[in-house]
């Protein structure tokens, strides 16, 4: 859990610093795409999953 943690955050600030410096290569997906490999792995997966429920759920659809 403390390695996947560390790994989260590693990658939450290199995906912050790439996208404030407008980096928008094959590095920077692949570190979007590590970032959200790890946090899923993580005790914050669930409250993601719920907001984002929520979210979709409060779209009014036509």
């Amino acid at each position: 859990m403390a390695v996947t943690v560390s790994l989260v955050f590693l990658f939450g600030l290199v995906l912050f610093f790439l996208l404030r410096n407008h980096s928008l290569s094959a590095g920077a997906a692949f570190t979007a795409v590590m970032f959200g490999f790890f946090l899923a792995s993580t005790g914050a997966s669930e409250p993601i999953n719920e907001l984002t429920t929520a979210v979709v759920h409060a779209i009014p659809t036509p």
